[in-house]
């Protein structure tokens, strides 16, 4: 009989890591002076849980007490104009003197949401899911209905965790939006030059290794004898056949410069390269259509550059180009992923020209700590 041996892997709970070592902090949304003021029953809170394409909402006040029943709301402008104007209903039929909208973070789906209420001139607040989660928990534990999120929304509110978001100066924004995606095109570059490299050494082994480290990409020479070569057939006897001349000749009729050197190399290679892959053809004609959508993106990264460096030089960022290893794409990635410490309106300034020079002292500060660090 075979012993067998109990597994002592641990079972994954429910719940992620990230949830169970949450920690929500000192609460920054506080707004119990505001409802001393004007009294706990004239005090109206919306809460909304929100999802793709649907919402849930409801109105209490500082008690709890349901004032609006939950409602499903679709996300588009007549049925959020609607919504809007329930509220204002409400408000005069409660006789609400203060009122806050607080909206659960869901990825983008709560944007459409938070618009639509800040457009209507409501103070609207962000409720983060690690903020809500906790407060639904000692009741509901993870029972998680609208209904019951609409409950632990409001608990996080009232206990300081609904909170603002200043409105981002919009050349920062637009850098953190321009930044993230240069660095999404270069990760799709690198994976497609990593395919490109599988079908070549299909069809050419070898041929990727005449050129050290990134030099089959920065170099002129490369992808245009790829391209020739995709023309001519894809392998190495089309390498032989045309020889150093007939190589050249591809690249002058494509306007290329380059090197005999080069041009020998590749020649010498070809006279003693492996035989290709029997579908040498079918992998040549995947290699090609991905040059062509790795040329795209190279071209794409070249343009955004030069959008970053334009706005780069409207911030105070762009004197971190004197520092000796920053250039403009680490900068500028730094400038906008900063974006909500230079968000405006900022306090203790007034007027545009304070703002702007308030805008300007942040962020030297912060780049005098960026400098620090880096030493």
């Amino acid at each position: 009989m075979v012993a067998t041996k109990k597994s002592r892997t641990k079972r994954k709970t429910g719940r992620s890591k990230k949830f169970s070592l949450a920690v929500l902090g000192k609460p920054t949304g506080i707004i119990q002076p505001r409802v001393q003021a004007v009294g706990p029953q004239h005090f109206g809170i919306v809460v909304v849980d929100c999802a793709k394409v649907r919402s849930k909402w409801m109105l209490v006040d500082f008690f709890g007490n349901v004032l609006v029943e939950p409602a499903i709301v679709e996300h588009s402008r007549t049925a959020l104009q609607t919504a809007v104007a329930l509220v204002r209903a409400a408000i005069r039929k409660h006789s609400l003197a203060e009122i806050i909208v607080c909206v659960e973070m869901t990825g983008i789906y709560h944007k459409p949401v938070y618009r639509a209420f800040r457009k209507a001139g409501f103070e609207t607040r962000l409720v983060h899911p690690f903020a809500s989660s906790h407060y639904r928990m000692p009741e509901h534990g993870d029972v998680k209905t609208d209904d019951n999120d609409l409950v632990a929304i409001f608990r996080a509110v009232v206990n300081g965790f609904g909170l603002t978001q200043a409105q981002a100066d919009p050349v920062y924004a637009e850098l953190q939006i321009l930044a993230r995606h240069r660095r999404d095109l270069v990760k799709k570059k690198s994976k497609l030059q990593c395919q490109i490299r599988h079908h070549v050494h299909r069809c050419l082994p070898g041929f990727a290794d005449l050129f050290k480290d990134d030099d089959l990409w920065t170099q002129a020479t490369p992808v245009p004898i790829l391209r020739a070569l995709a023309i001519h057939g894809g392998t190495a006897d089309a390498v032989q056949n045309a020889g150093a001349s007939g190589m050249s000749k591809w690249l002058k009729d494509a306007s290329i410069r380059f090197h005999k050197k080069t041009l020998e190399r590749i020649v010498v290679w070809a006279a003693d390269a492996a035989e290709p892959d029997e579908m040498a053809a079918a992998h040549t004609r995947v290699w090609n259509r991905l040059l062509d959508d790795w040329s795209t993106k190279r071209l794409q990264i070249q343009a955004l550059e030069t959008d970053l460096a334009g706005l780069l030089a409207k911030t105070p960022y762009v004197l971190l180009l004197s520092h000796p290893g920053i250039n403009v794409i680490s900068a500028a990635e730094l400038a906008g992923e900063n974006v909500s410490l230079l968000a405006k309106p900022l306090l203790g300034a007034r007027g545009r020209r304070g703002a702007a020079a308030r805008r300007v002292g942040v962020g030297k500060s912060l780049m005098i700590r960026s400098l620090q660090s880096t030493r």
